[in-house]
């Protein structure tokens, strides 16, 4: 079934000139068809958007020369998720940028629940689909994001340590030889790298305590001359506003002069926490940073001056100051949430609560890229169909997410204007109740 095969409307006018985009990044002829069929088949409705169904649902004459094509083109077709990725963003962009300007770069990770240990990456680890330790794989993601709409531009699976040396479970499952054990932080601070080279509009970079607990990764942003809004957990280290570590000590022209700094017991770095508990109560401020579905959002908020203290006692020059961005709710006993910011000391309060609260827009993507686009539904173990279909997942989303921007805000996954096929009467996928074999 070509994805071209389309009534002329103007949404499928549109929808075949974006899938053409997606075909040539893809490389070879023989996957311009398949490519087309697969970002239609995450459109169109439907609960399961792996690739039988959607083949059923694409081809309902011819379910199992489709699925075949479906299947080669996403777990083993050499095409490059950068390049399709790269095409994407080419298409959506623009319309993204006619609305409102690019706002911040997240980022992000999300789990993927997964029973068995063969797949890639999956091993039990914190979840946050379910909230706790779990079997599952996480992958980190890169956004580009305005006021209004944002879009991943940059995906890849995180390799815990117990896969990333298990030689056996490698060449089952593909990962590529180049691929070696790397944090979250430093798959992120990659990806950040890669989006300054490609000369993407550059904006502040947000994220969780997650990643902003690393000091590499902030410093690394600085060092590409991006400003950020991070997370941090309360117990970060940092000197209060007007102090930092001691000077070095004085050389008395013996041995090799001294070049670190100091701390003592009189003189040290006290945690977030100690230094939000130690403000007075007119540092807090109330501050509203969007409306949400019934009420404006709002919180109290304060904002002070400080220098990160993490091993400085191994550095030659204290860090420079930065914000300490606090948010302490009414109803709490404490502080709830901490960011560390390098914006300029006269940011207003609510430009920084209005930055660190943006990075909400991104559980949105995830949300929809999960239920109505399929992206845990992947059922192969490799590596290269794990990161082929969630490419594709964001390709679909992107033609949405341009939709939205240029004329309907309610354009969504299974209301977009293409033709559904009638499924074959008696088709049930493998493994739901009724289907052969099932348990």
């Amino acid at each position: 079934m070509s994805a071209n095969s389309v009534a002329p409307g103007a949404q499928q006018k549109r929808f075949a000139a974006y899938l053409d985009r997606l075909a040539q990044a893809a490389g070879h002829l023989d996957r311009v068809v398949p490519v087309k069929s697969y970002c239609t088949g995450l459109l169109l409705p439907g609960e399961r958007k792996s690739v039988e169904p959607m083949a059923a649902r694409l081809c309902p004459e011819n379910v199992r020369q489709s699925h075949q094509s479906l299947h080669h083109v996403v777990a083993d077709a050499p095409w490059r998720d950068e390049d399709m990725l790269e095409a994407v963003r080419h298409y959506t962009l623009p319309a993204m940028q006619k609305q409102a300007p690019i706002e911040a770069w997240v980022v992000d990770d999300t789990g993927l629940v997964k029973k068995g240990t063969h797949s890639v990456g999956v091993t039990r680890q914190y979840c946050g689909q379910v909230g706790k330790q779990e079997n599952c794989r996480v992958a980190v993601s890169l956004s580009i994001s305005t006021a209004a709409a944002s879009l991943p531009i940059a995906w890849r699976l995180y390799l815990p340590e117990v896969w990333s040396q298990d030689k056996k479970r490698r060449k089952a499952t593909g990962v590529p030889q180049e691929i070696s054990f790397q944090t979250k932080p430093e798959i992120a601070l990659q990806q950040i790298c890669t989006a300054a080279d490609r000369g993407i509009p550059k904006a502040p970079v947000l994220a969780d305590a997650g990643y902003g607990n690393d000091t590499k990764f902030r410093e690394g942003i600085t060092e590409l001359g991006l400003l950020y809004v991070v997370g941090i957990q309360s117990s970060v280290t940092v000197w209060p506003p007007g102090q930092a570590p001691l000077p070095k000590r004085k050389w008395k022209g013996i041995g090799r002069p001294t070049t670190l700094l100091r701390r003592d017991r009189q003189h040290r770095p006290l945690s977030a926490r100690q230094l939000a508990m130690n403000l007075p109560f007119s540092a807090w401020k109330t501050v509203r940073w969007r409306e949400g579905t019934r009420k404006a959002l709002c919180s109290r908020f304060a904002a002070v001056r400080i220098r990160p203290a993490h091993r400085d006692d191994w550095r030659s020059e204290a860090r420079a100051e930065e914000w300490l961005l606090i948010e302490w709710h009414r109803q709490e006993a404490e502080p709830t949430k901490y960011w560390l910011s390098t914006f300029s000391e006269s940011t207003p309060l609510r430009d920084l609560v209005r930055l660190a609260k943006h990075r909400w827009i991104v559980e949105r993507d995830y949300q929809e890229l999960k239920q109505e686009l399929g992206l845990g539904h992947y059922e192969g173990r490799g590596w290269r169909g794990f990161h082929h279909h969630a490419t594709l997942c964001i390709a679909a989303y992107g033609f949405l997410v341009a939709e939205r921007s240029r004329f309907s805000p309610s354009a969504r996954a299974g209301q977009v204007d293409l033709p559904v096929a009638e499924m074959p009467r008696h088709f049930r996928p493998r493994g739901s109740p009724g289907a052969r074999g099932a348990a």
